[in-house]
């Protein structure tokens, strides 16, 4: 796929967009810039895009996708899929031949991937491995191949909405995460009760209206604390009027602090 650069958009780093299906396996590691653009398109072979650094946000067969890093999508073949990344994101790419994809999702999904699929993949990347050649290359293929068939699978890490209640909501905390209006606030924005938007919530995105937020949240702070903002300014640029409490919401969700978490991108 070839990003272009759109209105108001920053000009577009190009990366060559193959046309060959590949044999076997096919690694890629790519970072594009901020303010990218990959136009839609698809190909004949399925794809994992592994996001190492960033939030990788995606079209694809129309749903909407956002993975922050160690979370992977997962694209079968002649599926149709674009994006549009504002923050600089980094990836790893594997084309996958059709042959081999038995098994695999037959539907577009985020993938929470596996230690072992890591473990593999960060192994064949720190070699430069392009194509699986030798026996044991060949073997470690296979596991990783294994291993997305048994990743958890999830329909999105942060659901949207066209619904007229949710939608002017979710599309204001994503221009402004710090936003702290409650439920009850944004239900009389819009004319309605907090107990109405709140089952739309359950309905629309799966979840909370909390918990949806805490996501916007974690997912803006990532690209923040890479581009080298203290903890304490993320913490106040997300919404949080403490270090403290930031940092217990980080853990929770990623298991890590985000200083440790920045130091180990």
């Amino acid at each position: 796929m070839r990003p272009t650069s759109g209105r108001k958009r920053s000009e577009a780093r190009s990366f060559p967009l193959s046309t060959l299906a590949p044999e076997t396996l096919l690694f890629r590691g790519e970072t594009v810039s901020a303010n990218t653009e990959y136009a839609s398109h698809s190909h004949r072979w399925s794809q994992i895009i592994c996001v190492k650094s960033g939030v990788l946000a995606m079209q694809v067969a129309g749903q909407r996708y956002l993975a922050p890093p160690e979370f992977a999508l997962w694209i079968p073949a002649g599926t149709v899929h674009s994006s549009y990344n504002r923050k600089t994101t980094r990836f790893y790419a594997i084309d996958i031949a059709t042959h081999l994809d038995a098994g695999l999702p037959k539907t577009p999904c985020l993938l929470n991937l596996t230690p072992v699929f890591n473990a593999i993949a960060e192994d064949c990347f720190s070699r430069g491995l392009s194509v699986p050649i030798t026996e044991s290359d060949v073997r470690m293929s296979q596991v990783l191949l294994d291993q997305i068939a048994v990743c958890p699978c999830l329909s999105t890490y942060l659901p949207n909405s066209d619904d007229k209640l949710l939608a002017p909501i979710l599309s204001a905390l994503e221009k402004d995460p710090a936003n702290n209006l409650s439920l009850a606030e944004w239900a009389k924005r819009v004319y309605t009760s907090e107990r109405t938007l709140s089952r739309r919530c359950q309905d629309e995105l799966g979840m909370a209206f909390s918990e949806w937020r805490q996501r916007l949240r974690f997912l803006h702070a990532i690209s923040l604390l890479e581009q080298g903002k203290s903890v304490r300014e993320v913490a106040l640029d997300v919404g949080y009027s403490s270090s403290s409490a930031f940092i217990t919401m980080f853990v929770q969700i990623s298991g890590t602090t985000p200083q440790r978490f920045r130091t180990e991108q």
